[in-house]
């Protein structure tokens, strides 16, 4: 069985159907889908900044040269006391497939290296174990519980917080 490549690149004119598709399907993002999402969003997004902006941005998650999905981060606290957060979605057929740990690894290596934040944090629903073990591969710590943090599926559901440190592994 071959290794499957993984890169992360910027978001492209092309990528924004997928994007269009994630805000319209229900259920293409898994459990992750909070509803319909305005459809033209992604389109005026990119135009503004290409998706790499100050406080977030996204890239896309190539898997042997095919979009397989995106990575994206924002910035939690402000100031010295500033981290980001982070997140992955991948189409279902690039799911189970080692791509998103090692997604997540080079989205945290990008930002250690081109940001000054000490903390990236993930957080991830306790029912999604294949992802607590993806965060724990690439060198997440369960950190604990937020209770009541998620509205999804008509109810309020925990969330697990998992965090890396610079300098972790």
């Amino acid at each position: 069985m071959n290794k499957t490549w993984v890169r992360l690149r910027p978001v492209l004119d092309g990528d924004l159907a997928m994007f269009r598709r994630f805000a319209t399907e229900p259920g293409l993002a898994g459990a992750s889908w909070t509803g319909y999402q305005e459809p033209n969003g992604p389109a005026r997004r990119f135009a503004n900044d290409g998706y790499l902006g100050a406080e977030d941005g996204r890239l896309m998650v190539e898997a042997d040269e095919t979009a397989a999905g995106f990575v994206h981060w924002f910035a939690i606290g402000s100031g010295m006391a500033q981290y980001w957060g982070i997140g992955i979605v991948l189409l279902p057929e690039w799911r189970g497939r080692g791509v998103g740990w090692r997604a997540q690894t080079l989205l945290c290596d990008y930002l250690f290296a081109s940001t000054p934040a000490q903390r990236v944090e993930a957080r991830v629903q306790p029912e999604n174990i294949p992802e607590q073990k993806a965060l724990e591969k690439v060198g997440f710590l369960s950190e604990g519980i937020l209770r009541s943090a998620e509205f999804r599926d008509g109810a309020w559901r925990d969330v697990l917080i998992y965090g890396r440190l610079r300098g972790d592994r």
